[in-house]
């Protein structure tokens, strides 16, 4: 499949700028040159040139296509409160760890989707994916963190077959969340959380 784009989804602030800038360029980046995409240095500039007359925090998404084409949008952006609880559910869904795309960002979303669509949203929050094993991967729009008391976090490792977040890979490098297989059971032993660049850490309670 060549017909998808590669995406980053970014929070903008006046007085900060852009959240985790640097890591959600390195992260397209590379994934570009993986791909064989063109036109990823451009991405900055056209990050700046979006935001140049923002006066409140911002949601800006960007996509890349194979031919280099950049599209920017942008919308405006509302912090969830310190104390946000999230309840999350697992799909039926599944993802497949040898599909090497689902480590990278991209518009080919149909199985998040199909996911997101099990449950409404006076359901749930965020919906939960596995992988054909039973391993726990990510949400369809988070990565997934368990304190589990013993330390710093634990996330699923993308071998699992799941993105490389932005936050995810922030926690790891900052050694405030480790590597580590989950499975079902893992997830009612600890503190949930689910996170992505745009919204941080967020509490999650799983209903089942």
């Amino acid at each position: 499949m060549t017909d998808f784009s590669l995406i980053e989804t970014l929070r903008y602030d006046p007085e900060a700028g852009f959240v985790r800038l640097r890591l959600h360029l390195a992260r397209l980046t590379r994934s570009a040159r993986r791909l064989g995409f063109a036109g990823a240095a451009a991405a900055e500039a056209r990050l700046q040139e979006a935001v140049r007359d923002a006066e409140g925090a911002m949601r800006v998404r960007l996509t890349l296509d194979r031919q280099g084409t950049i599209a920017v949008t942008t919308a405006p952006f509302a912090a969830l409160p310190p104390d946000a609880l999230w309840r999350v559910r697992i799909a039926s869904t599944r993802l497949d760890s040898s599909d090497r795309l689902l480590r990278m960002k991209t518009t080919r979303r149909s199985a998040y989707e199909a996911a997101r669509r099990e449950f409404p949203s006076t359901e749930a929050d965020e919906v939960l994916l596995f992988n054909e094993k039973g391993e726990v991967c990510e949400g369809t729009i988070t990565s997934i963190f368990l304190d589990d008391g013993h330390g710093a976090l634990k996330t699923p490792p993308i071998s699992c077959g799941l993105l490389a977040g932005v936050l995810r890979t922030e926690l790891i490098c900052q050694r405030r969340a480790r590597v580590a297989r989950l499975f079902p059971a893992d997830l009612e032993k600890g503190r949930l959380y689910v996170g992505n660049s745009l919204r941080g850490l967020i509490r999650a309670e799983l209903v089942v």
